[in-house]
């Protein structure tokens, strides 16, 4: 199987791509810069400069794309924007390092995790900004998108268990009522989707076992 991933460098993606690349996968790294992955090869290239000729070819694009001070949020809607419109009307699946902030507490599915009242106020501008970007995400019938959101405690340096479970659009706590995920375990979880491809046009959410 053959994937590109965005934004590689980054924490998340620099363990997506290593899970990918145990596995077999013909990896590419998108970067801006050297190539600090396990990737085979590399696009140094701009997110937003990509065009259909420079993702032509892959079964599934990963976005890792990651931004956090207030005057980056909105790229959020524009890196996914950008993406899906490369994409476009191609079979290229497109999966998304997605938020925990935007989960569902309710089964009506009107009420967010950002909205609770322990919610970290630091963390509310960008749960919003990668909640428009997913609303807007899901608006695109044109793509083969998913979603994926980690649990509500997203730890980089945590272990990889390589056990995880499953979800859908509400928060999900595991058997000692935690919400909380590896990167190295959301990793695995990525790359399982990437070969499954069971949740085209959905998003979907993972929490440890």
């Amino acid at each position: 199987m053959k994937i590109a991933v965005v934004c590689a460098n980054g924490k998340a993606g620099q363990l997506i791509v290593k899970e990918a690349v145990s596995r077999g996968f013909d990896v590419t790294a998108v970067v801006r810069g050297e190539n600090r992955t396990a990737a085979q090869s590399a696009v140094v290239k701009n997110l937003f400069d990509l065009t259909a000729e420079d993702l032509a070819g892959f079964d599934a694009v990963v976005d890792a794309f990651g931004a956090w001070t207030p005057e980056t949020l909105p790229q959020h809607s524009a890196s996914l924007k950008h993406l899906c419109d490369v994409l476009s009307g191609t079979d290229t699946r497109l999966l998304v390092v997605g938020g925990a902030g935007s989960l569902y507490v309710n089964k009506e599915h009107t009420a967010c995790v950002s909205e609770g009242s322990d919610f970290p106020e630091v963390f509310k501008p960008l749960a919003n900004a990668m909640a428009k970007a997913l609303g807007e995400l899901r608006g695109r019938n044109d793509v083969k998108w998913t979603y994926i959101s980690p649990a509500g405690d997203f730890q980089a340096d945590g272990e990889r268990s390589g056990k995880y479970i499953l979800a859908g659009e509400e928060l999900t706590l595991n058997a000692k009522g935690e919400s909380v995920i590896s990167y190295a375990d959301y990793a695995v979880a990525m790359v399982d989707e990437i070969e499954k491809g069971n949740h085209i046009r959905q998003r979907i959410s993972v929490v440890r076992e």
